[in-house]
């Protein structure tokens, strides 16, 4: 339920609007699981209004993008990325929106931060709304989050626990190759790069340089290297 006064441009973010949303989230992100499960939601959810608390922006709009980001996910999932999540997401959200009472000018600002929030997509962000979702979202795919959830998708694949040897522009997603550090290596590093907020690219620098630690440390233990303290 959206609250509103007699101008109908005043709207509140109410607990009831937020619960409403999760639940209409839940089975989609359930049948993803994973890195991008409930959990990721919510944390785009904290991000997401963090930014925007801190940009102006307008949290009506994003708070619904932000639970309603990935909805689209386990239908990519299955074709193994031939459906793009994010443009089916957008589709997948129009009638939840319209159900809780959205205007259609407010569904369109909506779903066009859930199509632009992808790091591939092909769709850039035009708002400073869609700006703070595709940051929002990128945060959480880096620093100690992001390196977790890495982990995580590449044991969902059965994929190896590190790879530093490989070649990883030889390498494919959905293989025993595509572990975390392919991902950091392909992708995470880059991030910080693509964010589209100062404040997002600020936060995004020192999740970086966590990872750089993460990974450097990580090759010296499983090449079995000790620091010459321990020698």
């Amino acid at each position: 339920m959206i609250e509103q006064t007699g101008d109908s441009s005043v709207r509140e973010i109410t607990p009831e609007l937020l619960a409403q949303l999760r639940e209409a989230a839940q089975p989609y992100a359930e049948a993803e699981g994973g890195p991008h499960g409930l959990d990721h939601s919510e944390r785009v959810l904290h991000n997401t209004l963090y930014l925007g608390k801190e940009l102006g922006a307008d949290l009506h709009i994003l708070a619904p993008a932000a639970i309603l980001h990935d909805i689209g996910r386990s239908e990519e999932s299955a074709s193994r990325g031939a459906i793009c999540h994010a443009r089916r997401g957008a589709e997948l959200a129009v009638p939840i929106l319209e159900q809780l009472g959205y205007g259609q000018d407010e569904i369109k600002a909506i779903c066009h931060a859930i199509v632009a929030h992808r790091y591939r997509g092909a769709v850039t962000p035009q708002s400073l709304e869609a700006r703070i979702l595709f940051d929002a979202d990128k945060l959480d795919s880096i620093g100690a989050v992001g390196i977790g959830r890495a982990f995580l998708f590449a044991g969902q694949i059965g994929a190896r626990l590190h790879n530093p040897e490989a070649d990883h522009s030889r390498t494919k997603s959905y293989t025993l190759e595509d572990s975390a550090y392919r991902e950091f290596q392909v992708k995470l590093c880059k991030v910080k790069d693509q964010m589209q907020t100062e404040l997002g690219r600020k936060l995004a620098q020192e999740r970086h340089v966590f990872m750089q630690v993460f990974f450097t440390q990580l090759t010296r233990e499983t090449s079995g290297l000790f620091s010459e303290t321990n020698n």
